[in-house]
């Protein structure tokens, strides 16, 4: 088992545009009454300091198996990798429903209680969720519900204060 060591947010030396928009992430999720543990990649998200906490925004439609872990508890990971783009394809395009698309992943579950991440992430963030919402269209500016939603499947928000931070060891 790799070795993960606690660090602090403030001395990340990635760029979070890149992180998120482009090497993509895992957001991960147990689910409370049944143990089960679910993950989909993620790629639009936003990291910052709200309500005088370092936190994590997140993008989730209702109709993803992740949301309904998401419902039940207020934990979760974000963690990041360095390469692994087959591995994150397979978790944003299938479901958990469907089968064990973490094993077919290659992905090896590791973490703690209510903070699940695997053996094969490079950054880990623990985070407790702060707020959800739904997006609301008629709030959106002009253009962005056409060219994001022409389904209507809107997004849900998770504002999630990064509680723990940890990085692999070198």
């Amino acid at each position: 088992m790799s070795k993960f060591i606690e660090t602090d947010p403030s001395t990340l030396r990635d760029n979070p545009f890149s992180m998120l928009g482009k090497d993509w992430a895992l957001v991960t999720v147990e689910d409370p009454d049944t143990g089960k543990v679910n993950t989909m990649t993620v790629s639009w998200g936003a990291m910052g300091v709200l309500w005088g906490k370092n936190t994590v925004t997140i993008y989730i439609r209702p109709q993803r198996y992740t949301h309904e872990f998401l419902e039940k508890t207020d934990h979760f990971t974000l963690s990041f990798y360095d390469g692994m783009r087959d591995a994150l394809t397979v978790c944003g395009r299938t479901s958990g429903r469907d089968g064990d698309k973490i094993a077919n992943a290659g992905l090896h579950l590791a973490g703690e209680k209510e903070y699940p991440w695997f053996e094969e992430s490079k950054l880990v963030f623990c985070c407790n969720i702060l707020y959800r919402s739904a997006f609301d269209p008629a709030k959106m500016a002009d253009g962005v519900d056409e060219k994001n939603y022409p389904a209507h499947d809107y997004h849900d928000v998770y504002v999630a204060e990064i509680v723990k931070t940890l990085e692999k060891a070198e």
